[in-house]
């Protein structure tokens, strides 16, 4: 490019690079030590030679000459340790009272970390070192000089938890008067709330009317910014009226809340109140406003809505947190609550329960609460039950057949124990399958079906059904208990034990656990002492079981103590005096030991048993003639004739006491006795040739043995005196006698005591609980064998009148 004008040099791109300004010509050195580099400019972008200007880094521990200034040290290093801090000095008046302030802390800490774990009284130890060490604090601040720096809220607080043990050790008075230090004292903020803590206490004492005066007091104390405590005041004291008896003032307060903050448990507590005044329209009222109470949360947000992922995500990871789980207690509780009330003022509002019963279920309908209009009618169907209305509870429950809902299962269950205890075992485990077809999960229609199969001796599948509900509801008693007894006819003991053990462990005072365990360790174990032991059990939670009185007699004579066992069959006598084994025992017992009057008492009573038994009218009779009371013995001997003319054993004995009282009528018993063993005799004949006729051969032990008794002869001699030959004594009955009595009947003199044997008969007075395979109970009662040696024989002598 050429320009006007003179001539001049073409214009150099790169031109002026290299001229600087000596303005700007700085030098920076720097000395590296150690090296023989001397000092040498910094060159600058700037231009050539120029220095360029540095930034301020000093404060990073950097220097701009690494000759001026200390050495690169951020740390300190270089510097050393740092000094030792001072020692403080802890004998100044200000050091003592923080470290005395802080030891009050620490022990108010402590007693509370000690009642939270439960140990009251170590928790008041503590409480009362800390008032003690408080005190001190507060001496020493006067001394000091500084009494108006004393903390308040620490004297509070030690003064309120001291309070609070004592109440916890039940040590009321002291409680209430360091409670009324703290509210007396105007420097503690909203100290008047104490009042309410007294107030409890004075109820646990019963002081009732003092308790309301200090709700009342503290009521008007607290602000009205503190609602919720307000309420909760107000419904202390109408639940004081209440305990008092004095509902129209309760009521007063109740309907107050109600108005202002409504819940539950007040309108639960307020229908009561109506029930017990006997208000049937405010009832209904009261009822209404309960179940028109709202729930403070939303169930819907628990239910996924399938549209949205990460919604869904959330939904199902507040399924089962702990709130969920507490709104779910507070539902199941006001569920609670209407239902008692339901219960409670259906008979009251109507002219009859089930009209009182659809009212509630047509208002229950129409509330957030419908699903517990099923269950209404299921209570509805109970009450006919208690009532006995058996058609009526059958009618209600049948109802549910057709309804697809969740009460279905338990109508069917209902209806499957009651065709059960009818013994209609068909329909019972038709509804049984009914309520396992709407509910699978059911423990009690898993229970149920297992019972009808129990009583068609199916048991290993009857133990399915009952272990299928254990591991749908771990606490279903009834299940393992009929899996304790299935086991048990299954002969599979040491499970059945292990059943009942676990059973037992759930339910301590269960007698029907106990008995049962006392009836499988003898067979188990053979071990009576176990038995013992928990018939023992059973006796401290059933003192009047007649029944296991009477098992552990017989188990106390099995060992050989017959004090005890005279103990346990007196008691069971006492209590059921219409056991025959029982009365036996006790009978027999008091004949052995020659106490005649006793043993008359419980052979009356065997007679009033079984009057149509000759064997206990005789043992009556046998008593009063070893007494001496030889009137009274014949007299009993001529009762026992009329009632039994054919007995040979009571004309054998009224002969030889007519004999030997010299009385007339000895030759009209002689004739009848004679009679009656030819007839004897006859019918034993024509029972012997029926039996060779049809090839039967004869069984020892039976009535009337034709080897026993050859012909019996009785010979009046000129005196009056009778020799009575031997004669086979069998009871009308027809029980046999055995040989040994029958040999000492064949060598039997006269004398001047008769001799009275007894049928080796066994006694089993058992009793059997008829409620059946699924409340089985095993037998109970005294089975005791008497034998003819409980009776003293006399001693026979050689002497026999000739013929």
């Amino acid at each position: 490019m050429k320009h006007s004008g003179p001539d001049v040099e073409e214009d150099d791109l790169y031109s002026g690079y290299n001229n600087y300004n000596p303005t700007f010509d700085y030098e920076m050195t720097a000395k590296f030590p150690g090296t023989a580099i001397g000092a040498r400019p910094l060159v600058s972008s700037f231009g050539a030679g120029a220095a360029r200007p540095m930034t301020a880094v000093s404060a990073a521990g950097y220097s701009s000459s690494l000759t001026r200034g200390p050495a690169f040290d951020p740390l300190g290093q270089a510097r050393g340790p740092a000094p030792p801090l001072e020692d403080k000095n802890e004998d100044t008046p200000e050091e003592k009272i923080k470290i005395l302030e802080k030891k009050v802390n620490d022990l108010v800490l402590e007693s509370c970390m000690a009642q939270s774990s439960g140990n009251f009284q170590l928790a008041l130890e503590k409480a009362k070192e800390a008032s003690r060490k408080e005190r001190t604090l507060v001496r020493q601040r006067e001394q000091s000089d500084k009494a108006d720096q004393i903390n308040i809220d620490l004297y509070g607080s030690v003064l309120l938890n001291l309070a609070n043990q004592y109440e916890n050790n039940e040590m009321y008075p002291e409680a209430l008067q360091n409670y009324k230090l703290i509210v007396k004292n105007r420097l503690l903020q909203n100290a008047g709330r104490f009042n309410v803590s007294m107030a409890n206490i004075y109820v646990k004492q019963q002081n009732y009317m003092e308790a309301i005066k200090l709700y009342q007091k503290a009521l008007d104390q607290i602000p009205n910014t503190f609602k919720e405590l307000k309420m909760k005041i107000m419904e202390n004291i109408g639940l004081v009226f209440v305990r008092i008896g004095q509902y129209p003032k309760a009521i007063i307060y109740f309907e107050d809340i109600m108005s202002q903050s409504p819940n539950t448990k007040t309108g639960y507590n307020l229908v009561l109140c109506y029930y017990a005044i006997g208000d049937k329209e405010r009832m209904k009222k009261g009822f209404q406003k309960l179940i028109s109470v709202p729930l403070s949360f939303d169930e819907d947000k628990y239910i996924p809505s399938n549209d949205d992922d990460s919604t869904d995500m959330f939904t199902e990871a507040i399924q089962n947190d702990k709130l969920h789980q507490m709104e779910r207690n507070l539902k199941q509780r006001s569920e609670k609550y209407i239902m008692t009330a339901a219960k409670l003022i259906a008979p009251a509002i109507e002219t009859t329960f089930a009209a009182g019963f659809d009212w509630s279920v047509d208002v229950v309908k129409s509330s957030q609460y419908t699903d517990l209009a099923d269950d209404l009618e299921i209570i509805k169907a109970v009450t006919y039950l208690r009532q006995k209305d058996f058609n009526q509870a059958i009618e209600t429950l049948k109802t549910f057949e057709k309804k697809d809902t969740r009460a279905k299962s338990t109508a069917g269950t209902n209806l499957s124990f009651l065709y059960f205890l009818e013994e209609d075992y068909e329909q019972a485990e038709r509804y049984a399958d009914v309520a396992m077809s709407t509910d699978r999960y059911n423990p009690g229609a898993l229970n149920n079906k297992g019972c009808t199969v129990f009583v068609k001796q199916d048991y290993e599948k009857a133990a399915e059904f009952f272990k299928e509900a254990l591991r749908n509801d771990s606490s279903c008693t009834e299940a393992l208990y009929n899996l304790g007894l299935t086991y048990k006819k299954l002969n599979r003991l040491e499970e059945s034990v292990d059943c009942f053990l676990k059973h037992h462990a759930i339910l301590r005072n269960s007698a029907e656990v106990m008995y049962q365990l006392a009836n499988l360790y003898p067979s188990l174990l053979e071990d009576p002492q176990q038995a013992i032991q928990w018939l023992m059990h059973v006796i401290s939670v059933s003192p009047t079981d007649c029944g296991v009185l009477a098992k552990l007699g017989q188990l106390f004579d099995d060992e050989g103590d017959e004090s005890q066992a005279l103990h346990h069959y007196t008691e069971s006598f006492r209590h059921f005096p219409c056991d025959i084994g029982v009365a036996a025992w006790l009978g027999t017992y008091y004949f052995k030991k020659q106490y005649f009057e006793k043993a008359i008492k419980y052979f009356e009573r065997a007679t009033l048993i079984q009057p149509n038994e000759v064997e206990w009218h005789l043992r009556v009779a046998g008593c009063y003639r070893r007494s001496g009371n030889y009137h009274t013995a014949l007299e009993t001997y001529k009762e026992t004739h009329q009632r039994f003319p054919e007995d040979i054993e009571c004309l054998t004995f009224l002969v030889r006491l007519t004999n030997d009282m010299g009385l007339e009528e000895v030759q009209e018993y002689a004739n009848k006795l004679k009679k009656a063993e030819k007839m004897r005799e006859v019918r034993e004949q024509r029972m012997k040739s029926g039996r060779e006729g049809s090839g039967r051969g004869w069984r020892e032990g039976s009535a009337g043995s034709a080897g026993e008794s050859a012909e019996t002869k009785v010979i009046v001699g000129e005196s009056g005196s009778v020799c009575v030959f031997p004669v086979d004594r069998s009871h009308s009955g027809g029980s046999a006698k055995g040989e040994r009595l029958s040999a000492k009947m064949r060598s039997l003199p006269v004398s001047n005591e008769p001799y009275e044997t007894s049928a080796p008969k066994e006694l089993d007075a058992s009793y059997v609980d008829p409620l059946g395979p699924q409340m089985e109970r095993p037998k109970t009662g005294a089975k005791k064998r008497v034998e003819d040696d409980d009776f003293e024989d006399e001693e026979l002598g050689d002497d026999l009148l000739p013929e």
